[in-house]
């Protein structure tokens, strides 16, 4: 049985185009595979950023950890076991200043641990999260994916590879300032070619 792991990050609730985008990629997977199971994660009420007590929670083994430090590790590990379990990773990608929404980043960040998502080896790290797909989802107001201002799209392809999810897709609802009924449409489009 396929799983799904969809990520939204939009601010915007309703008014968003990257949730809309995500709404249809989900549509056209379920369609396809209609024993899936689903899981969602809204990232748009914040996710903790990590620091120096989360080093010392999710570095302490879990039975020496604190009652503080189990809390931490413990959001972090279900945060990992979502996508540990994802065989697809459908992930809402709204540019906000040229780059990826902070708590997209932080959720990055809470996955980004070595021996769980990572090693290093004599040749250089290796991703240990293989054999997933991942479609991405990404809308923007004025930056145009792959252009010299896009600070998201390479930035969310080089952390999935990093992690060894290398089968990665991208529809983009781009500059949409600039023709919104059109960009839309296409990336509509584009995502009713996606393969299911």
């Amino acid at each position: 049985m396929t799983s799904i792991l969809r990520i939204d990050a939009s601010i915007k609730g309703e008014n968003s185009v990257s949730r809309r985008l995500t709404d249809r990629v989900m549509a056209r997977l379920q369609a396809a595979n209609p024993g899936a199971s689903v899981i969602t994660r809204d990232l748009s009420g914040g996710v903790p950023q990590i620091d120096g007590n989360w080093i010392g929670a999710v570095f302490t083994p879990a039975e020496d950890r604190n009652a503080d430090q189990a809390q931490i590790a413990g959001y972090a590990d279900t945060l990992l076991a979502e996508v540990r379990a994802a065989d697809v990773l459908v992930i809402g990608l709204p540019v906000y200043n040229f780059g990826v929404p902070a708590q997209l980043k932080s959720w990055f960040d809470q996955l980004a641990r070595k021996g769980e998502t990572f090693t290093y080896t004599e040749t250089g790290p290796l991703g240990l999260l293989t054999g997933k797909r991942a479609i991405v989802a990404l809308s923007s107001d004025g930056t145009k994916i792959g252009s010299p201002i896009d600070f998201a799209s390479g930035y969310v392809r080089h952390m999935l590879g990093f992690f060894g999810i290398t089968e990665v897709e991208f529809v983009a609802a781009d500059a949409i300032l600039f023709d919104p009924e059109n960009t839309v449409k296409n990336a509509e489009a584009a995502v009713d070619a996606l393969a299911a």
